[in-house]
């Protein structure tokens, strides 16, 4: 399996394992009503949590080129897993990041570094050109992130995900490896965000009514 992996301070990202499967289930379980509210959902009906085939399922997607899952981990500890999804080459060469973080350990710092990091081996290491992700307007911990990092706001999507029992709206941003030629992490680590960048116009924001 190739290597893809990173890290900076007590922040790490590495492509997920089979023994992964254990610890990341213990996080969901204890974390349910902090995960919740943000988290996917199947339109079609209820789907167990059981993170052994979650996780043999994303290791086939990985080695079909469709994703790269990744484990977040805060001092060698497991905190929550990120996917770099919906993998497109050639014209597109774009895809878009999802994630969760355990409860016990935000605040820390951990996903605008992993989003950072994952980023920045998808456009050095993969060769991809796009980055996205999509949020919920009432995440404000997620809209914090992107705001950071200086992801470019890019729109409003109607109804767009199944969050959580019900199809949600969700804003996008996006970068490009144009915007970033110095990397994600090096730019918010130097204080190079350019302001503004992440503003969500006014016409925009009644979704949170």
């Amino acid at each position: 399996m190739e290597t893809l992996e990173s890290s900076y301070g007590a922040v790490s990202i590495r492509l997920i394992r089979s023994r992964d499967a254990r610890p990341l289930q213990q996080e969901l379980m204890s974390n349910r009503s902090w995960l919740a509210p943000w988290e996917a959902t199947n339109p079609d009906g209820f789907v167990s949590i059981d993170m052994k085939s979650g996780v043999r399922r994303l290791l086939q997607q990985y080695r079909d080129g469709m994703s790269v899952p990744f484990v977040m981990e805060y001092d060698g500890e497991v905190a929550g897993q990120m996917n770099v999804w919906g993998i497109a080459r050639g014209s597109l060469s774009s895809a878009t990041i999802g994630y969760w973080v355990s409860e016990r350990f935000a605040g820390k710092g951990i996903t605008p570094t992993a989003v950072a990091l994952a980023t920045d081996i998808c456009f050095r290491q993969l060769g991809l050109h796009r980055m996205e992700i999509c949020i919920r307007p009432e995440n404000g911990p997620s809209l914090r992130v992107v705001e950071k990092l200086g992801f470019r706001y890019e729109g409003f999507r109607e109804r767009y995900i199944h969050i959580n029992g019900a199809w949600r709206d969700h804003y996008a941003f996006a970068l490009t490896r144009e915007d970033v030629p110095d990397g994600v992490l090096k730019r918010w680590i130097s204080n190079d965000v350019p302001p503004g960048v992440s503003a969500i116009p006014e016409e925009d924001r009644p979704t949170l009514a």
